[in-house]
This record gives structure tokens, sequence and C-alpha cells, in this order.
């Protein structure tokens, strides 16, 4: 799977971009603040129908069109996957309504064809590495859980689907506790909408837990190449709602965690598990006006020799188990699609030693297409630089360097 060409108007930085990309790497090579992440963060608006760095679309559209009476951003690629070429296209417009106020419209194409966002699953498959990406080790929680949501959409609509119904669900929630804190009434009528939670919830939650299990599988190997053997590594995942934790792993532990078997599932136990638990908690949840048990409070962490790494890793340990990650989504799409998926790289190699830039680079020679953006390309050894296809980025306009 490539990209052939990319086609943006009005996307941050750029007023207009016609680029052609070949099936090879890439460098984009520019300073600071001159439009190279906003290149990837294109290509990975089209795979996952939202930005993955913008918490909302009005935020991608250039300062230019977003003063004018009628903003809009747009873009546009031509992907070429293994039996068919396809066009993806999103268009952005900031409408004025009725009543005065702004409203965002996403319209999502594919060969000219209106399309849902859940539709997009498996049309375009990215693994994106930025520099934040620390934070998914250390940072807060949403963020670990954007990463599996993001993930996950890119390969299985039905997920976006009920991960879209549990989200509604528990808005809709979230206002009538705060009618009943506000104005009283019988609690008991949460119910209805509570069954609807717990039927999306719990399997939001199943998918989750089944991508971490797998992913575990290909991260453990990865993070071990890379410490020299020295330490494993393993994704633990905390459903808020699931009455039976990870159980702890010993330190002296011989079995790598791939072949140790997934837990059963009795769907239905988690189903009542979940049921009781936002039941039990009614009476907080009224006075606090929203729901706190479920999906969008679910925990994962990273434990590498019994110790959590986000807690207690240092910044070179957090750096590698990040790395490892990626890679292992990376081996994860490739398994699941049968696709190579499109790899962007965000200044990549900082803060990596040589002997982990030597390691990582030599990864990336089984992938069709892989993206780099780097301010300095004398980070890349020179072998490297030799075979790829580099551009200048200055301003918004990418030249061939």
């Amino acid at each position: 799977m490539h990209i052939r060409s990319l086609s943006l108007r009005q996307f941050r930085t750029y007023n207009r971009l016609e680029l052609d990309l070949p099936a090879a790497p890439i460098l984009l090579l520019g300073a600071n603040a001159q439009g190279k992440t906003s290149l990837l963060e294109a290509m990975a608006f089209l795979a996952l129908g939202s930005s993955p760095l913008a918490t909302a679309d009005q935020h991608v559209i250039h300062w230019n069109a977003a003063e004018a009476a009628m903003p809009f951003a747009h873009i546009r690629a031509e992907v070429v996957r293994k039996d068919r070429t396809e066009t993806l296209e999103i268009a952005l417009e900031r409408k004025r309504i009725s009543n005065g106020s702004w409203r965002m419209q996403k319209s999502i194409r594919i060969d000219q064809r209106t399309v849902r966002r859940a539709d997009l699953a498996g049309h375009l498959n990215i693994v994106l590495f930025l520099p934040e990406d620390l934070a998914l080790v250390h940072g807060a929680p949403s963020g670990r859980r954007r990463y599996l949501d993001n993930l996950l959409s890119q390969v299985y609509p039905t997920y976006i689907d009920v991960y879209t119904a549990y989200q509604n669900a528990v808005s809709r929630r979230n206002a009538l506790l705060r009618h009943l804190r506000e104005h009283g009434g019988d609690p008991l009528q949460l119910e209805p909408l509570e069954e609807r939670i717990v039927r999306s919830g719990v399997t939001v939650s199943l998918y989750r837990k089944r991508v971490l299990h797998e992913l575990t599988v290909q991260i453990d190997r990865l993070h071990r190449d890379m410490t020299g053997g020295k330490a494993w590594l393993q994704l633990q995942y905390e459903p808020s709602f699931d009455p039976i934790r990870p159980s702890a792993i010993s330190a002296q532990l011989d079995t790598p965690p791939e072949v140790l078997p997934e837990e059963p599932v009795d769907v239905e136990a988690l189903y009542e598990a979940y049921r009781r638990a936002l039941a039990q908690r009614r009476h907080i949840e009224i006075q606090r006006g929203m729901t706190l048990v479920g999906p969008h409070r679910d925990e994962v962490r990273f434990i590498s020799n019994e110790r959590d790494v986000g807690t207690f890793g240092s910044r070179g340990q957090q750096r590698t188990v990040v790395l490892a990650l990626h890679l292992a989504e990376l081996r994860w799409l490739e398994a699941i699609t049968g696709e190579s998926p499109v790899l962007l790289l965000d200044e990549v190699l900082a803060e990596l030693d040589r002997a982990r830039r030597s390691y990582f680079l030599e990864l990336l020679n089984g992938v069709e297409q892989t993206i780099l953006a780097t301010t300095d390309a004398e980070m890349f050894p020179e072998s490297f630089r030799d075979r790829v296809t580099t551009y200048q980025v200055t301003e918004g306009i990418i030249t061939p360097a």
C-alpha cells in the first residue's frame, strides 16, 4: 500500500499543494513550522477520518480560509493497494446555520462516492510516529485510549459504529444525570440508557482487549531485541468494570507473553458486572452529573519486568517502548490486512542512540512507503540518504532536494 499522489487545499500551512509520491522511502527536510508535520497529519486524516493532532476539525483549516465567508479545507489522495487504486477525499466546510451560529460539515468520499467515516476503514492504513508520542507511555490515560480507538478504526468499521453508539449513550446519560441532580426524579429512568451503554461498552472493551493481546505478541519480541534480551514488555488492559483484574506476572517468568493464552471471556458476566457497577454508582454520579465507569475511563499500562514503565521508566526506556509499540502496530496491521501500511515518521531518530537508529532503519526495509520528516538529514546515515527521495519543505512549498 502506498500514496501515489496527495492534493491539499487550505489545509494548515498549505494554500494549495499537488504532490506525486514514489512507492519508496521519502525524506521531508526543513526547519520547524514549515509544514512537514502538517503533511503527515493530512495523510493520517484520510486514514482516520479525523486529525490525530487537532481536537476539532475546524483547527486544520488554513488561517486565510478561516477568515473567509465560506471557510473550507480539502484533502485528496490516490492510494495504490495490491489489487486496486482508490481515490480518498475529505472536505471540511464551516457553514453558518439559521440561528446565526457556525457548524462544521465533513464530507468523505471514496472514488467519488459519499461514505460514512466508518467506511474509510481499510482503505488507507497508516502508522504515525510523532515526538509527543512519548506521552502514550507516561501521559494521561485518555491518550492511550485514543491511540487504541484510532488503530481499531483503521481496520474495523463495526468498532467505529459501536464506539459512536457508546459515546452517544454516555452523553445522553450524563445529561439525564444532571437533570436528576437539578430537578430530582426517579433514578430508575436511567436504566434504558444504561442497557445501551452496557451492550456497546462491553463490545468496545472486548475489541480493545483483543488488539492489546495481539500487539503484546509483537511488542515483546521487538522490545527484547531493542534491549538485548534484558527486558520483556507486556501491554496490560484495565477495564473499569471488569470484575477480573489482570494477574501480576512473576519477575522470574520464563515464558514469553506471546505464548500465554488469552483469558476466556464470559460476555454475560461482563454485562452483569457493568450493570452492577452503574447501579452502585448512581447516587454519586447524579451528584457529579457524569458517568464514572466505562470504556471512557479505562486504562492501559506498559509493564516491563513487573514495573510500570509510565511511572518508573526513564525517558530512554519510555522512548524504546514507544518505538516497539509502533513497530508492533505495523506488524499487526500487516497481519490483519495483508498489506504493509504507510509509515509516517516525524523526527523518529531524535534521542535514539546509534545502535537503536540502525536497528530501526533496518526494519524499514520491508515497508513499501515510509515518509520521514526531519530538520536534520545528517541524523540519517549516508547509505540511507542515498536511497531515499528527498523533498525540501519551506513555508508550505515542497520542492525536490
